[in-house]
């Protein structure tokens, strides 16, 4: 039986929407708002084309793209993200290969309580720099982020740019393996999930979602394999790693032989891999443990799934 999860009353994110092309315009393809129901209608009625707001900016330029405040710039839903407290957005696109699959927008709101951070990094003469991040009230953290490089297989965001991989890591403040855990701790942040952001061209990118206490990004994290090598031919995904606020560890390296696995259509995940598109989920019985919304998002090597990252809270 599921058992219900107290849920905190602020997010670090707030919004998480997909956006799917129809030809040569991007439409919404699901969303979980809370209960932010004017904003959730006005972007249902909302469409984009290619250069156009957030999510066809993120098209256009094939690249995550951080827009830290709406008024004055190309963000359409200025009014209603106004009305509904939300202030700073980021947009992922999903590539397979060439093919653009989907846009994830997430959105967030700014008090001087929310924190955590959303990065994205971009690799700049062999090395990874910050490209643009949304940082709440981590002012300091968010500093010390911008004077940070990365080489391949240093920190997290070198970690997942040398192995190619979604990379889950605990402890940021007290982990040597974490670069800026001084500045992490301070922050209260203890949790990142980096993975890879494939793009058809240009430098390779990175984005990090670092969760604090107080206001988490989730109270969950899942990373799925879904490569052949580590599946088999017929298909699935199998989890590789996981935490969860409630439960710990998701995954027993010493047990791998009795792994987690999703199938096509099963479940969120299964959703994910037999559409090829992220998933949002929110306000449904079904979800894993009793969560109210969660994210599942795929990352492609070249044309094919390689990975799952999922979150939920």
């Amino acid at each position: 039986m599921d058992v219900a999860i107290d849920t905190p009353t602020k997010t670090f994110i707030q919004v998480a929407e997909i956006w799917v092309p129809e030809g040569e315009t991007l439409v919404h393809g699901g969303g979980s708002y809370g209960d932010l129901a004017a904003f959730e209608q006005a972007s249902r009625r909302e469409s984009f084309a290619r250069g156009q707001g957030l999510p066809g900016r993120a098209w256009e330029e094939a690249r995550p793209v951080v827009l830290k405040g709406f008024d004055g710039s190309y963000f359409k839903r200025t009014e209603a993200a106004a009305e509904a407290g939300l202030t700073s957005a980021v947009a992922v696109p999903v590539f397979a290969g060439k093919t653009l699959k989907a846009v994830l927008v997430v959105l967030c709101g700014d008090d001087e309580n929310r924190t955590g951070a959303i990065e994205v990094w971009k690799e700049q003469d062999r090395i990874l720099v910050l490209d643009d991040g949304y940082y709440g009230a981590a002012r300091h953290f968010e500093w010390v982020s911008q004077h940070t490089r990365f080489p391949a297989g240093q920190g997290l965001p070198g970690g997942v740019w040398a192995s190619a991989t979604p990379i889950l890591m605990r402890d940021l403040g007290s982990g040597y393996r974490f670069i800026r855990a001084d500045a992490a701790g301070k922050a209260g942040l203890t949790t990142g999930l980096g993975l890879p952001v494939p793009t058809p061209f240009g430098a390779a990118h990175v984005l990090t979602l670092l969760s604090a206490r107080g206001t988490p990004i989730a109270r969950r994290f899942e990373i799925w394999d879904a490569r052949a090598a580590k599946v088999g031919k017929g298909g699935g995904a199998a989890l590789v790693d996981g935490i969860c606020a409630r439960e710990g560890a998701l995954w027993d390296p010493e047990n791998a032989g009795q792994e987690r696995r999703a199938e096509p259509w099963q479940g969120s995940i299964g959703k994910v891999l037999g559409s090829g598109l992220p998933v949002v989920e929110s306000g449904k019985p079904g979800l894993a443990a009793g969560y109210g919304s969660m994210v599942a998002l795929p990352i492609y090597q070249g044309p094919d799934l390689a990975h799952i990252v999922a979150w939920y809270v």
